[in-house]
């Protein structure tokens, strides 16, 4: 790992070399200089934007000029990456508002395999990568994906996904996940940075917009497009399809129809090591009890035998401790429990309560992971998406089209664990006060450099998850000009965004082992782990019910959710040119989002015992590859095949509940938005002597919501379960004057100045509205949303300047600010269970008692702070350069941010720190060849770590954070014909890894993921 980063930016040089070299042995064989590619598959590049760009010839440089100065007047035509640069560059020129955008190179082949890796590019925005390290989120300038919305042709979207707990569970907020839609459908995409009064509400960090292709945008009337993919991975090691095409007609000049499909099949293997959570080791702890000479003072594990603590002799567990069942757990003076002995030491244990860490207890300055263990993680997914356009252009006064879009993407994860899950574990369970410590070593900031221990519980854990998100959208769009100076333009639509998750977990536990081993000195983010046991050796683990003395046998849960979003809008706008250079624009929207959550469990998550007959080896495998994908620091394991268990077990025939049993959740958001706006839009070029561009304009938008949602109470007597739900209704409404303006000055024909102002708005997520509350009791926590959350409001600013320096090229500087006045957090405390407001009823069967500690959280407004910035962008083609070398290109961005947000911590506790989610610095860079035949590019994006969540949830850690990455990716295409296009591609050359980290200070590994390398090669044809 150590040797693997410090070369790894060699390894990125010397894999930017060899393209290069690549790139020019090619273009040395293929290409004749000054030699235009064949004019059928471009894009024609034209004057039409303010200020543009002379015509370019094939390789971007300037069209001659004849002798007595006059220039040619032709349709030059660039093609591929370079055309879909030039494209995007006339349109950012051609804006007033910050707006920047990506196009398909070719007819159906957008420049990257994922949309959201494809917008890294973009400066000020960075990627937060999902499962199989696929692009699935971005932040814009700081703000993460819950504030950034997407529009697709026009019409806000919504599209949930579930992933792991890690990367967020099951969606419930409003954030876009890209990886549910294939690229092959789309043409373009544009990330507007600054907003006007005709945009909607709803984005703090970004607006994007994504746009199927219509019939009348192809430059023939008759096209037929297609790619075959094959995909794989360095770690899976199968080779997946992906194939899309598209078909478009036009019937003469009024009617087109376009058809897109995308097909792809994905097997994706992951192999990880996480900690789930990294604690003091007074959490799980027991204290000793009033009358004893050490009274209060907590002893993290089993004591020593004849063990001393400040002159007190010390046993604990007592001699002859019981649970709250009455049940005894066979503690003596030698014994931690039945056939448990105590093993320690009194170095090892005075060693751990000599550290008392932030919160001064004994014991408090010792952190341990809570379930130290490997994953693998593995997935089988399916995407499918189309679109359907029908285009009606009777007149060039007239457009209107029936826009179609559907995706469905399918997948099929199995998660496999195996825990220390002692060390998560308090004397309710048998856990860590009841394991032994033999040796043990911490550095001076408490966290865990090796360790032996006896008395471990070891739990194997499966995780299937089969879930299946769906999108559909249905709009029309239709635009008239009535005259030269009067035009309406509008849509209305319909969409919807379902998300089906069926969740199953099982665990089977082997319970007080010796000899476990935890060690952190060859490998800071992956420990070596000894389990003293085979772990792959199903005789030696347990599935049934625990026992009365707190011992656990296994797990079962399982949950089946449903989320719906339906969205509808009609919009109808007009715009008016009362003079020349000015027009007035006005409109109104009227929209609704219904958001609705339904999940159902098992009534009982206490295991059943397996049928007579069935034995743990007939409903388990071996979980492999964990040795060979972790540096072979851990260990393959025993896993519960979960075909084989539904079957065994007969999962079916179960019994599942809801409102009845307080399981699960029932709840809702039912938004009604009516918004009008009027702007102001001008341009002085024909007017004044300079060119001042811009709009200024207000929207005005009111907010109405109704919100339902489950909150935990006592059943009534005669009741199958001890606990039910009752329903809980909030309704609220709110309104906001939008008030934005964007103005652009070509200071020069060459040099564009832009200022930008708004006030803007970004709603909580749906699942901090439904109004709800509950408690999970195997991990201690409860948690209640708010449905009185308010939006989080900014007044933001904005600057740049952009020199247009040569054809095709691009230098910029920009400056942002953003004020955010409110912010929603979740904050968390420490409250016993008898205070929480939940029923003491939901503790019966356990044992729990009612003055057990619960970590509590709930949602808040709380102050927000300032956010500041500045981007700076390059883009240059080398036509300067001779020969072959006036094919290369470049594209570079950096972006810095800070923000200082104020953290609530606890009721008496603040902290002052960086917007989750936030890269104080982000940088992408591309280097490209194209020439009529070859094209080559890599492109390198660096993130830089940011914080995942203030405060962290873990005890006495104050955030978690994502460390920095740096992803290299490169791919090439070569014309076989004027039809016919061979590429090849490859993601994550250095072979990137994922990295999660808790507490600025001790920087304790949280989760280290691989992903491997992904390569495809390719074949794409167009008539």
């Amino acid at each position: 790992m150590g040797i693997y980063r410090r070369h790894k930016c060699a390894l990125f040089a010397s894999s930017s070399a060899l393209a290069a070299l690549i790139a020019t042995t090619a273009a040395a064989q293929t290409a004749p200089q000054d030699q235009p590619p064949p004019s059928a598959t471009g894009d024609v590049v034209s004057a039409g934007a303010p200020a543009a760009p002379p015509a370019t010839d094939a390789q971007g440089a300037q069209s001659p000029v004849q002798e007595g100065g006059e220039a040619q007047i032709n349709d030059i035509v660039v093609t591929g990456f370079r055309a879909s640069l030039n494209s995007a560059l006339n349109q950012k020129r051609a804006e007033t508002a910050a707006v920047d955008s990506i196009v398909a190179e070719d007819i159906g082949k957008f420049p990257d395999s994922n949309l959201a890796e494809s917008m890294q590019r973009i400066p000020g925005v960075a990627l937060s990568r999902g499962d199989g390290g696929e692009g699935r989120n971005i932040s814009v300038r700081g703000l993460g994906a819950q504030f950034t919305r997407v529009r697709i042709n026009g019409m806000e979207g919504v599209s949930q996904v579930s992933g792991s707990d890690i990367r967020g569970g099951v969606a419930t907020g409003r954030s876009f996940d890209f990886v549910t839609f294939p690229t092959e459908i789309f043409s373009a995409l544009s990330v507007r940075k600054t907003t006007s009064a005709d945009v909607e509400e709803g984005s703090l960090g970004a607006t994007v917009d994504l746009r199927a292709p219509k019939p009348f945008d192809q430059k023939k009337s008759f096209v037929f497009s297609g790619t075959a993919r094959g995909i794989y991975n360095d770690i899976k090691k199968d080779v997946d399809p992906r194939l899309s095409a598209l078909v478009s007609k036009q019937f003469g000049d009024t009617f087109g129809v376009l058809a897109s499909v995308a097909y792809s099949k994905r097997r994706i293997d992951e192999y990880a090591y996480s900690a789930v959570d990294v604690v003091p080791t007074t959490v799980y702890g027991l204290a000793q009890p009033n009358g004893s000479a050490n009274a209060g003072v907590i002893f993290p594990f089993c004591t020593p035998v004849g063990y001393t603590y400040k002159g007190g002799a010390v046993t604990s567990p007592g001699v002859g401790y019981t649970q709250p069942s009455g049940a005894a757990i066979g503690s003596d003076a030698n014994n931690c429990s039945t056939n448990n002995p105590r093993t320690g030491t009194q170095a090892a244990y005075d060693y751990i309560m000599s550290r008392t860490g932030v919160n001064g207890r004994p014991g408090g300055g010792v952190y341990l992971p809570r379930l130290p263990r490997p994953v693998r993680s593995s997935q089988d997914q399916q995407r499918i998406a189309g679109s359907l356009t029908f285009q009606w252009k009777p007149s060039d006064n007239t457009d209107i089209s029936l826009d179609g879009l559907y995706s469905r993407f399918k997948v099929d994860r199995l998660d496999t664990y195996f825990d220390a899950r002692s060390f998560g574990r308090a004397i309710s369970n048998n856990g860590q006060p009841l394991t032994s410590v033999r040796e043990i070593e911490v550095n001076d900031n408490g966290s865990l450099v090796h360790g032996l221990f006896d008395g471990v519980d070891l739990r194997s854990e499966m995780q299937s998850e089969r879930f299946t998100s769906e999108y559909k959208q249905a709009n029309l769009n239709f635009d008239h000009r009535f005259s030269d100076s009067f035009r309406v333009f509008g849509l209305a639509g319909i969409n919807e965004s379902r998300l089906d998750v069926n969740r199953l977990q099982v665990a089977i536990d082997s319970n007080d082992t010796r000899d476990w081993s935890i060690d952190f000195r060859d490998n800071p983010d992956i420990p070596k782990i000894g389990y003293g046991i085979d772990t792959t050796d199903p005789t030696l683990f347990q599935y049934g019910p625990p026992l009365a003395n707190g011992d656990q046998r296994g797990q079962l849960s399982n949950f089946i959710r449903r989320n719906t979003i339906v969205s509808k809008t009609f919009e109808l706008n007009g715009d008016w040119k009362p003079a020349q250079g000015f027009t007035v624009q006005f409109g109104g929207q009227y929209r609704t989002n219904k958001y609705t959550a339904r999940e159902r469990q098992l009534a009982t998550n206490n295991p059943l015992a397996l049928p007579t007959g069935v034995s743990l080896a007939d409903i388990t495998f071996t979980t492999t590859g964990i040795g060979k994908n972790l540096d072979g620091q851990l260990q393959d394991f025993v896993s519960v095949d979960p075909d084989k268990f539904r079957d065994a077990v007969g999962l079916d025939s179960y019994v599942y509940c809801s409102i009845e049993c307080a399981k699960g959740t029932y709840g809702g958001v039912d938004e009604k938005y009516k918004s009008g706006y009027a702007m102001v839009k001008f341009d002085t070029q024909d007017i004044l002597p300079v060119t001042l561009r811009g709009d200024a304009g207000v929207r005005y938008v009111h907010t109405s919501l109704d919100t339902y949602g489950p909150i935990t109470t006592a059943a009534p007597a005669g009741s199958a379960y001890p606990s039910r739900y009752v329903i809980s209704e909030v309704s609220r409404s709110y309104e906001d004057w939008l008030p934005s303006m964007n103005l652009a000055l070509d200071v020069t024909p060459d040099l564009i100045a832009r200022l930008s102002a708004a006030r803007v708005m970004s709603r909580p997520a749906y699942g901090q509205l439904i109004p709800s509350g509950s408690a999970n009791l195997v991990i201690q926590t409860a948690s209640f949303s708010n449905p009185f959350l308010d939006p989080i409001r900014a007044n933001t600013f904005d600057a740049a300047l952009e020199w247009y320096f040569r054809p095709g090229s691009l230098l910029s500087v920009a400056y942002f600010y953003k004020n955010i006045e409110t912010y929603i957090q979740t904050t968390s405390t420490s409250v016993a269970f008898q205070d929480i407001g939940l029923p003491l009823s939901l503790l019966n069967g356990t044992q729990l008692r009612p003055g057990d500690q619960f970590t509590v959280q709930r949602s808040n407004n709380t102050p927000g702070g300032p956010l500041r910035g500045f981007e700076v962008n390059v883009q240059l083609p080398f036509t300067f350069l001779p020969g072959v070398l006036k094919n290369f290109g470049a594209l570079g961005n950096f972006t810095r941010v800070r923000s200082n947000i104020n953290y609530i911590i606890s009721p008496t506790l603040s902290r002052t720190a960086p917007l989750v989610g936030l890269s104080p610095e982000t940088a992408s860079g591309t280097l490209y060849y194209e020439d009529s035949r070859f094209s080559i590019r890599s492109t390198v994006n660096y993130r830089a770590s940011f914080l995942t969540a203030v405060p962290s949830g873990s005890v006495d850690a104050d955030s978690t954070s994502n460390a920095s990455s740096i992803f290299v990716d490169a791919s090439a295409s070569y014309n076989l014909t004027e039809n016919v296009k061979l590429i090849a591609e490859v993601q994550n050359i250095t072979n990137e890894t994922n990295r999660l980290t808790v507490d600025t200070v001790r920087k304790d590994p949280l989760y280290t993921a691989y992903f491997g390398r992904t390569f495809a090669l390719a074949v794409n044809f167009v008539f």
